[in-house]
């Protein structure tokens, strides 16, 4: 009786340790906070290298996954609303693969909460100044890898990660003397054309994107990733057929919520004019957000497949990129 009494209880514990050892492993090691040195800008004196603008104080969360040395590094760019569900996400499970990530807050420090409806707070490329200033920390740091720093970005944080790999933009702004080894934008608004935007970094890009989104179609993306592969470019778009804009944020209560008085940018085409000017091409004079090509409700919505399917993707690709076992 004590006999097998024990081997139950032996049982049991194995059976908690193995459980404890399973959930443990989505935990850093280590949490840091360090200021980010920015800049709040317009768009178009970041396109023209115009450094007058407000400096600007922002704070990255520094997760250092488990294991020893110097490890690799995905810098994380939330969305409109702000930090929400997914950089959490994201987080634990890219240190659970023994990847550290540093999760900026692109808004607290601007005194923003979000721009979903108001988006002319804040203008789109301040995101792809604040990861090139995030360099600066990260490549210093003496438990990152400054050769395995990868960028990963959601909506307008996807479209920092897609536009931080332009080689113009490099050569305006990133001062840190440290190249990004690839670039992960999440269902990012691919309609502006940017000057020479063909010209991007020699390292891969992979977009991931849903088909139904109406938020930020993925036609636009679609026809700047032919665009960019015509010429060569290591650049490539995952499309999943179910999964709305914001699908992998698991807060979401629904697979196809409306966004109620979020913009979107959906029916404009825009394209950079001499100066830094950002243009509508429908009606020939700068965008603003009162053109009528922008409209409002768009659709969000968690997709735990697509969500599965991308994760199991992005984990694959980094940890053959860093060369992780």
């Amino acid at each position: 009786m004590w006999t097998l009494i024990v081997a139950l209880v032996g049982a049991i514990a194995g059976l908690t340790g193995s459980a404890i050892a399973q959930e443990t492993k989505y935990l850093a090691a280590r949490v840091e906070f360090h200021l980010i040195y920015s800049l709040t800008i317009s768009d178009q004196q970041f396109l023209t290298g115009d450094e007058n603008g407000k400096a600007t104080q922002l704070v990255g969360q520094l997760r250092i996954a488990q294991g020893s040395g110097r490890l690799p590094v995905v810098i994380l760019l939330h969305g409109s609303g702000g930090m929400g569900s997914n950089i959490e996400f994201w987080s634990r499970e890219l240190n659970a693969s023994g990847i550290s990530t540093f999760a900026i807050d692109g808004f607290t420090g601007r005194s923003i909460t979000t721009t979903s409806t108001n988006q002319s707070l804040l203008g789109r490329l301040n995101f792809v100044l604040d990861v090139y200033r995030s360099l600066e920390i990260l490549g210093k740091h003496p438990r990152v890898d400054p050769a395995r720093i990868a960028v990963m970005g959601f909506s307008r944080g996807g479209q920092g990660a897609l536009y931080a790999s332009e080689l113009r933009f490099h050569k305006l702004w990133n001062k840190s003397g440290v190249d990004l080894a690839a670039y992960i934008p999440f269902y990012p608004d691919c309609s502006t054309t940017y000057a020479d935007d063909a010209d991007i970094a020699s390292r891969p890009v992979r977009i991931f994107h849903g088909t139904p989104d109406d938020y930020n179609p993925v036609a636009s993306c679609k026809l700047f990733v032919e665009r960019l592969k015509a010429l060569g470019k290591d650049i490539a778009l995952a499309e999943y057929p179910n999964a709305q804009h914001a699908f992998d944020v698991p807060l979401i209560a629904g697979s196809s919520v409306v966004a109620k008085d979020n913009q979107t940018v959906r029916n404009c085409k825009l394209r950079e004019e001499p100066a830094g000017v950002i243009v509508n091409t429908t009606s020939k004079e700068p965008f603003t957000y009162n053109d009528a090509c922008v409209q409002l409700n768009p659709h969000i919505g968690y997709d735990p497949q697509a969500t599965a399917a991308a994760k199991q993707a992005v984990i694959e690709f980094l940890k053959t990129l860093f060369r992780l076992s």
